[in-house]
């Protein structure tokens, strides 16, 4: 069996460690040059054959099967062309579901996917079963499949690049938190978005679970295309008792008492563990608070309606936002009107910092900073005690970033070299 692994990243890696040890020939190629991926490549078997900073669809030539990691378009080219072909297409989640023993909770939805995914996997950890979480919450979970037994819950962040890919996506439990338009570069329409995101619970037999949020005006329309049992999350009650801000955060805790009351654990115990949990990495993440101003790091808001939920998570504060990046094609009115409600000053960086510029004329306090140590400067000259800086986008990363985290530690590191002793 030979297989073409398409992307040399997180995924390539988990799917290449895993074809060669089932003795399969693996050829793994990417469009980035060989100096850009030297750290995933080094985790590569020596056996691997590698074709980087280019191919063309000479690389099909002897492949049995394809796998395309979540960043390759579905309708690439060159997948396009193995389907043409005659040869299987398929990824790395969509062969950890086919493998996999255990209980499977998919969590999907435009906004909250990883907090509520750590936070599902937190609960269910409170129980006697054992755990394993991963998915598009950048833990692969294809490296760890042998591990599972039947007696594990098996907690997947699902993204709708991810969900494309999966010939069919059976989950015992699919979560659908909220749905609002986003990559659309890649999906073209909302339908076509919406399609993807629905396919966490349409191959649901009748003993499974559709949790779904009835808040949410798309969501809700979704609840006539599954054939699993629909627990409406936003009604769960006792509310937990959620310690991290934002109404958005409440609705990800529901999420999880509901996937926790299904796993058969007690109030009790599933409000305990949503009391102690510490929150997720660049999501709302507390950097510290000096001189009475608290600065939060946002960086995983990358789309305005990520950008909202974040704005809105400080009632009463003077805000000081940081936002801007890469891409286009956004409906910024909600955004527009929410920064002029809660954002005393705002600083632009990126490559969308024009467009937002006159977005925002009618705010009386916008500034521009040519960098991210620039925009932390301006910040903090503005802020006063009391306030938040907050690094919340609302834009991708890559004009400036390698990717969201690496603009998220970027900023943790200004702040905190800022006000070290």
């Amino acid at each position: 069996m030979s297989a073409l692994v398409v992307g040399a990243a997180r995924s390539g890696v988990a799917l290449a460690l895993h074809l060669t040890a089932r003795g399969e020939q693996v050829r793994v190629v990417d469009r980035k040059p060989e100096a850009e991926l030297l750290s995933t490549i080094a985790q590569m078997p020596s056996s691997v054959e590698l074709r980087l900073g280019g191919y063309d669809d000479a690389v099909l030539e002897g492949v049995d099967i394809v796998y395309a990691s979540p960043g390759v378009p579905w309708d690439s080219e060159l997948l396009n062309q193995a389907r043409a072909k005659g040869i299987p297409v398929s990824s790395e989640i969509d062969l950890f579901l086919k493998l996999c023993k255990g209980t499977v909770v998919g969590i999907t939805g435009t906004n909250g996917k990883t907090t509520t995914t750590a936070l599902t996997g937190e609960v269910l950890s409170a129980g006697e079963r054992p755990v394993i979480v991963g998915g598009n919450i950048g833990d692969t979970v294809l490296d760890r499949v042998e591990d599972i037994t039947a007696e594990h819950w098996v907690v997947l962040e699902l993204s709708s690049f991810q969900l494309e890919s999966v010939e069919r996506p059976h989950l015992h439990v699919g979560v659908i938190l909220n749905i609002t338009p986003d990559h659309l570069d890649r999906h073209h329409t909302l339908d076509r978005y919406m399609d993807l995101k629905a396919r966490a619970i349409e191959f649901a037999e009748p003993d499974d679970y559709a949790v779904l949020n009835s808040r949410d005006e798309l969501v809700r329309g979704l609840a006539s295309r599954t054939r699993g049992r629909v627990v409406w999350f936003d009604q769960h009650q006792p509310l937990p008792p959620m310690s991290l801000p934002g109404r958005h955060n409440m609705e990800n805790a529901l999420a999880a008492a509901a996937v926790g009351r299904i796993a058969g654990l007690s109030d009790e115990t599933i409000n305990a563990a949503i009391r102690s949990f510490k929150g997720v990495e660049h999501r709302l993440e507390l950097v510290g608070e000096w001189a009475g101003v608290r600065w939060f790091n946002d960086s995983k808001a990358t789309n305005p309606d990520a950008g909202r939920v974040a704005l809105n998570a400080f009632p009463g504060a003077p805000v000081i936002l940081i936002a801007g990046g890469y891409g286009g094609g956004f409906d910024l009115r909600e955004w527009v009107a929410d920064v002029l409600a809660h954002a005393e000053a705002v600083v632009l960086i990126g490559a969308s910092a024009d467009d937002l510029a006159e977005a925002l004329r009618d705010h009386p306090n916008v500034l521009r900073a040519q960098s991210l140590e620039e925009a932390v400067s301006i910040a903090a000259g503005l802020a006063r005690q009391g306030g938040v800086v907050l690094l919340s986008p609302a834009y991708k990363s890559f004009d400036m970033f390698k990717d969201f985290e690496d603009r998220g530690n970027q900023f943790k590191e200004l702040v905190r070299r800022r006000f070290a002793a």
